[in-house]
């Protein structure tokens, strides 16, 4: 049958309206387990085995900065928490020496071993933080050095011929010392903690907590979470960082513990027959390490034993990220110039 040129229109027409018939969504094959069905041992255990044993050999890098006034006991702390001499007492002014003028940094590196794990231990101390009668914009040089220690490693990572292992300077955890004033935090230690948690992990820490009663410590680390909180500022463990429930539940424990009140001491006592680190007092002996008495073993643990390598990895994953990504975007989206470029490019031209 003829169809004229208006009935080629309705029938293209209806063509348009008539829907494809829908393809059928590719499902994904589910990985089929051959766990029960191997014949024999592969070793894909032994992995774990690897990785540590390169770990021992290699050792690893761990820097630590502390940040607060003069008189707080930070040098004594970090002592305690690596159990050695790792920060000299640079921050204890006596009267013939001048406060400086400007905040000062001091980075003083150590290698302790462990069960045969070797880390560079590096310690960066701030003397002079809040010292002044003005202490305005004190944090600022803190904040270049943290960045600083960012530009270097970019610019090792970009060079054509890049080391095997770049050296990392970069600052993995701030801790932040907080006086223990039992009222409320400081200008400065709001202004300080909004500016530098965005570039570096900070632990804000409560120090000297022996100078407080029980009901008093409760009360000041709540209030100094609901300031924190009010002023939009986040502290290590970042809740935006929880990877899964099981992180969350964890360190949702750690953030209702958070600040840590903590006492430092280097010196033993003998009580009940053991030796232990504590602070003599005419009422008695603090333990350091008795969490009756305060919470260093609590940031030692946290510190330490459970979230070294992920202070490692937020700082790598996140802040170095963040810092390269606006030094790349800055300049065109091409790497920074370093001293190897520039003779190349130099030479080229």
């Amino acid at each position: 049958m003829f169809k004229g040129p208006a009935d080629t229109r309705t029938d293209a027409a209806m063509s348009d309206l008539v829907p494809e018939p829908r393809q059928k969504p590719v499902v994904p094959m589910k990985p089929v387990s051959i766990n029960s069905n191997l014949l024999g041992y592969i070793g894909i255990d032994t992995i774990i085995e690897q990785m540590r044993k390169k770990t021992m050999k290699t050792g690893f890098d761990f820097n630590i900065m502390v940040v607060g006034q003069s008189g707080l006991g930070k040098s004594t702390l970090v002592n305690t928490l690596f159990k050695s001499q790792v920060s000299r007492k640079s921050s204890g002014w006596s009267r013939e020496e001048k406060i400086p003028k400007t905040v000062e940094i001091k980075a003083i590196g150590h290698v302790i071993e462990e069960g045969g794990v070797k880390m560079k231990l590096t310690v960066i101390d701030t003397p002079g933080f809040g010292d002044q009668i003005n202490n305005e914009n004190c944090w600022e040089p803190i904040e270049k050095y943290i960045n600083e220690q960012y530009e270097k490693f970019l610019k090792e990572e970009v060079n054509i011929a890049r080391k095997k292992r770049i050296p990392d300077t970069r600052v993995h955890c701030c801790l932040y010392f907080i006086s223990p004033t039992g009222h409320s935090l400081r200008p400065l230690d709001l202004e300080f903690m909004k500016h530098l948690s965005k570039v570096v992990n900070i632990i804000p820490v409560i120090a000297k907590a022996d100078t407080m009663t029980l009901e008093e410590k409760i009360e000041f680390k709540q209030r100094v979470r609901k300031e924190l909180e009010v002023n939009g500022i986040e502290f290590y463990p970042q809740k935006e960082f929880d990877e899964d429930l099981e992180d969350k539940t964890e360190n949702d424990k750690i953030r209702e513990s958070m600040p840590f009140a903590v006492v430092g001491s280097d010196k033993e006592y003998q009580v009940n027959g053991k030796r232990v680190l504590g602070r003599k007092t005419p009422w008695g002996i603090i333990e350091v390490e008795n969490l009756n008495h305060c919470e260093f073993a609590l940031l030692r643990d946290f510190v330490i034993r459970t979230h070294l390598q992920d202070l490692k990895e937020v700082t790598h994953n996140i802040h170095y990220e963040t810092y390269r990504a606006k030094r790349l975007n800055d300049n065109g989206g091409l790497p920074p110039m370093t001293v190897e470029t520039e003779e190349n490019h130099e030479s080229n031209l």
